[in-house]
This record gives C-alpha cells, structure tokens and sequence, in this order.
C-alpha cells in the first residue's frame, strides 16, 4: 500500500523549489505540477491548465485540481507558497495521505535574490552564458515584512504538522545539491527508482558572497546587526562534493609514507620523489588500492605519515589549462576543449606550438579559461568539474571521507618539508627534490599582471581564504 497519495512541497520564491521541482521530476513514479495553486497562474506561467483543469475551473473550486493530482498514476504533486490559495492550504496540511516537503533557506539570501530577479527579469538560469548582472538594494522596512511572511507561515506550518500528529521532510537550500538527499527524499515518499546524478539544466543564477551582490551592503548588515544567524559574510560555495577517490593515493613498499596527490600538477615532483625512494629497491610505490587495502597498508605501518601539496591556485590553473586545455595530444581534454571553444569563446590554437599562438594570444585564452573556472566551480556550466581544477579546498574535504593528510606541505617550500618528512621516518639519504618542469608553451610569467590574478581570486576564492595564499610571484 502506498505511504502517500500525493505530495506538496511547501517553499517560497528564491528558496531553490525550481531545481528541486527539476529532480523530483527526474525520478520514474514522481510529478511535481509546479506552482499549481498561484493565484496569478496555474502550474507556470503562460500554462493554460493542469490534468485537464483549467484556471478558470481551479478558480472556482481548487478541489477540483486537488481530486486530479491524487488521481494520477505515479505520485503527483504541486509545489505551495505562503501566498498561493489559502482555500488549499487546510486540505492538504491536515490530510496525512498527503506528503508534506518543505524547503528552507536563509531569508537574507531569498531576499537578495528575489530583489536581484526583480531588477534583472532573470528568474532562471540554464546557462552561465544568458547570465544577467545585477545588485540588490536593501530596503529594512521591505525586509522586515518578507521575514515576518515568512516565518508567520512556518511556524502555523509547524504547529499544524503537531496538532495533527504529522511531520515533515525537511530540506535546506544547501541540501539540494546532494545526490543522497534526493534519492533519500524519493526513497520517504515510497518511490523505488533512484537517480544516478541530479539534473544540473538549472544553474546557480548569483554565486557571489552577499556583499557584493547588495548596492548598501554596509547599510544592510548595520540594519541587521545582531541578528548573526543570517551569516552574512560567507562566501556560497556550490562546487559539487568529492570523494575519498583512495585508489589515487600512492603509498610507499619500503617507507611508512602515504601520499595524497591534489590532481592539477601534471608532472608533480613530489610523486617522482617517492617513486625514487622505492626505485633504489627496484619496485614502485603502490597505488590504485582500494579502502581496505588501504586499511591493511596502514595496519601494516604503524606510525606511518600521510601527506598532500598545495600548490598556489594561478600557478596550478596554468598548468591545468596547458596540459589538458591546449593539449591536442595524450593527456588533453579534446571534448571539453572543443565545448570551450564553441561555447566560451576560447580562441584556442590547433597547434599550441605554432608561432602564431604568441604570448598576447594565450593570455587572452588563459584569461578566458579563468573566467569559465569561476562560472564552472559555482555550478553554472554544463560542464563537469574536474579534479584537475576542483579547488583544493573541495579535495581536502573529499580526503576527510577515508583520512585527512598529517601534513599539508607548500609547493614553494616543498624541499625542506619533505626533507623534514622523511627525517620523521627515518629516511637518511632522501632523494633530491626535481624541478618542476615549465609550462608550454608559455610560461605563466609571461602572462602575468593584476588582472589575471583578480580572475584567479574569483575563481578560487575559497583556497585564497583558507589557505592564506599570496599573489602569484615566480619563484
């Protein structure tokens, strides 16, 4: 038997419902009718009817359409707002039959970008490239009246769900980026299909922290003070998750070392130096083992010292976009190289060693790819994330999954603090550290000014933040 008859997901505007609508629709045996009760439309705009009922019909007697949901095949459903048709609102809250979804989200942030949608006309986004700029002006008295709205109905919401001995499946903004909360979502409403990954044709439409997306930022947070819930200085980071990925992690045969490469350094100088550890036995550090083998090589070292590198964000950018992006050959990334061409006015060279692609020229691309970095790591693009460009900070996390590294060394200091490492093990003669080998075919200080490192800050401000990084400067 059936938990649910039908489903209602109660949001506001700017909460997220539209991609949440988007994935709940991807799922075989689930169909949301969108803002099926709004007073100014049915469903969406410029729709005419839902399941045969028209406005006008709904208008009259909502039951109507309410009977045509519940008569659906597959669970269907209709996401509510506080201002949608209040003559709904007491049949569905009190029906147990009837799954109860509700979205959240900072009230400062659906603020901003309802005002922000206002001003632009944009309401959704599927590409980073119709993307329309704009900025929110604060208004205390406009605000105050959104979040007494607001709350006012959540808290009716909740006491209605108490009385009534019902409760919700609660979902966060931030939770709609997350594959299992989705298919856990699918799995309470007693739906069997499960996704493989979210529908990503909606894109993150402001990405940037709130203090640059409000024209008195300074007014607003002084109109506000007090009230630290909102958190309004964080920077939004909608970068996909990454996992453990243990089967890149090279462990040493001969020494109780564990390294945990961060992809983006194409020929990485700290795994040539723990492959010439093993190398003077003749054998090779071991690698592509999975969790349990990982396990057993720790078991089997006690007191072993894991590691990883950082390496600064414009200098690994680089070399990402000359040993994938400009890369016709092993190694590159055609397909992504020919999207970026086509789609992000990457003005790319057929052969990166012909003369005509001289240093003005690859700035220019180089500067392009940073600008598709920003938009791709805020989860507007169609494009996957790459480890070879995730940010490091986004790595770091994944590697918390299985183990974090016990030490996280520098790329500019790396010589000294392996040789430090391999004091702690009691390596006594470690192998000489190799250069790192230089980009082509330009090298990034050729490039180099002000506004290719602002770019890089946009695009990896996170890693600037939490690692502390400085302006590039060659070594």
């Amino acid at each position: 038997m059936a938990k649910f008859d039908y489903f209602v997901v109660f949001a506001e505007m700017r909460t997220g419902s539209n991609f949440l609508e988007t994935n709940l629709n991807a799922f075989d045996g689930i169909s949301c009718h969108g803002e099926a009760f709004n007073p100014a439309f049915i469903g969406y705009p410029n729709r005419d009817e839902i399941l045969g009922v028209s406005q006008a019909a709904r208008d009259e007697d909502p039951r109507q359409l309410l009977r045509e949901i519940r008569k659906t095949p597959e669970l269907s459903g209709f996401r509510y707002f506080h201002d949608h048709d209040p003559r709904i609102f007491d049949k569905v809250v009190d029906d147990p039959k009837c799954a109860k979804i509700v979205l959240t989200r900072n009230p400062v942030d659906s603020y901003v970008s309802w005002k922000i949608a206002k001003a632009t006309g944009q309401w959704k986004l599927t590409d980073a490239k119709a993307r329309k700029d704009g900025k929110a002006t604060f208004d205390a008295d406009e605000f105050a009246e959104h979040l007494n709205a607001l709350q006012s109905f959540q808290v009716t919401l909740l006491n209605r769900l108490q009385s009534t001995g019902q409760t919700a499946f609660y979902v966060a903004y931030e939770d709609l980026q997350s594959l299992s909360v989705m298919n856990g979502l699918a799995m309470w409403l007693g739906v069997d299909s499960q996704l493989e990954a979210l529908d990503k044709s909606l894109k993150v439409q402001n990405p940037a922290a709130l203090s640059d997306k409000v024209s008195n930022f300074t007014q607003m947070t002084e109109a506000l003070s007090g009230l630290d819930r909102f958190n309004l200085t964080r920077t939004p980071n909608f970068e996909p998750r990454r996992g453990a990925a243990v089967p890149t992690y090279f462990a040493s045969q001969t020494h109780p070392i564990l390294y945990l490469p961060i992809r983006g350094w194409p020929e990485d100088p700290a795994l040539r130096w723990l492959q010439a550890i093993d190398g003077a036995d003749g054998i090779k550090p071991a690698s592509k083992l999975s969790q349990n083998d990982m396990r057993d090589w720790m078991r089997a070292h006690p007191g072993h010292r894991s590691f990883t590198v950082l390496r600064h964000p414009l200098a690994r950018a680089h070399s990402v976009f000359c040993h994938r992006i400009l890369n016709t050959g092993k190694g590159g990334y055609g397909g992504i190289r020919s999207t970026l061409s086509k789609r992000y006015k990457l003005d790319l060279p057929d052969d990166p060693a012909d003369q005509a692609y001289d240093k003005a020229a690859h700035r220019t691309a180089f500067v392009a790819f940073l600008r598709f970095l920003k938009a791709n790591l805020n989860g507007q693009t169609g494009i996957r994330v790459d480890p070879d460009w995730a940010s490091q900070a986004k790595t770091l996390e994944g590697f918390a999954e299985f183990a974090l590294p016990g030490r996280l060394m520098r790329a500019d200091t790396l010589a000294y603090e392996l040789a430090e490492l391999s004091a702690t093990v009691g390596l006594a003669t470690p192998p000489a550290l190799q250069n790192d080998a230089q980009d082509a075919p330009h090298p990034l200080v050729d490039i180099y000014d002000a506004e290719v490192e602002a770019l890089c800050r946009a695009a990896y401000s996170r890693d600037y933040l939490m690692f502390g990084f400085l302006d590039w400067a060659p070594a």
